[in-house]
């Protein structure tokens, strides 16, 4: 079981930047392959970006390619989501997830955080 919180997000121009940061609890989080998803208004939710176990591969959304970035720190039980020229398009509320599998983890994993509101000016 792991539980997560995300954090970070908040009001930003276009053009700017955020990092959204997700700490988890428990001791196995390095064996966790982890995600962000994000929801806008009216919209579906919709995969943004995964991670492997180990930080060693990473994997993007064609809409955030380039200008986003997911990290991890496994010392610290959190993975990050660092987000660049960001676009009104980008608002939304972004939810971090988790699962054992880095198959899953971009469509159907099993924990959620419970989201962070990102919303971007024109």
């Amino acid at each position: 079981q792991v539980q997560l919180v995300e954090s970070g997000g908040g009001l930003v121009q276009a053009g700017g930047s955020l990092r959204l940061s997700c700490a988890a609890s428990g001791r196995t989080f390095s064996r966790y392959a982890m995600g962000w998803f994000r929801q806008g208004p009216g919209k579906e939710r919709e995969f943004v970006a995964r991670i492997s176990w180990s930080g060693g591969a990473t994997y993007y959304a064609d809409s955030v390619k380039g200008r986003f970035t997911i990290s991890r720190d496994n010392a610290k039980n959190t993975v990050y989501l660092q987000m660049n020229s960001l676009k009104p398009e980008d608002t939304a509320v972004y939810y971090c997830a988790a699962d054992e599998s880095i198959v899953v983890v971009n469509s159907l994993p099993r924990y959620w955080g419970q989201g962070t509101q990102v919303t971007v000016s024109s």
